[in-house]
């Protein structure tokens, strides 16, 4: 049942769609579990850290472009 940490071989694509649902808050438990099991930790924070920036980098764009008019 738990596969250790450097054996999951958890896809980047399965890993972006679960942060991107985790960002927006529509989670549900089994699909959270399921990607606890599968998804390997690495790119997990790794895909979080660029999402974040992102998000950030556009909310910056989003307020210069808004006072800049």
């Amino acid at each position: 049942m738990n596969t250790p940490v450097t054996q999951r071989r958890g896809s980047i694509w399965r890993t972006v769609k679960a942060i991107s649902w985790s960002f927006v808050g529509l989670r549900s438990r089994g699909a959270y579990e399921e990607d606890i099991e599968k998804l390997n930790p690495v790119h997990i924070l790794i895909v979080g850290l660029v999402g974040v920036m992102v998000f950030v980098g556009s909310l910056i764009l989003l307020a210069t472009w808004v006072v800049g008019k």
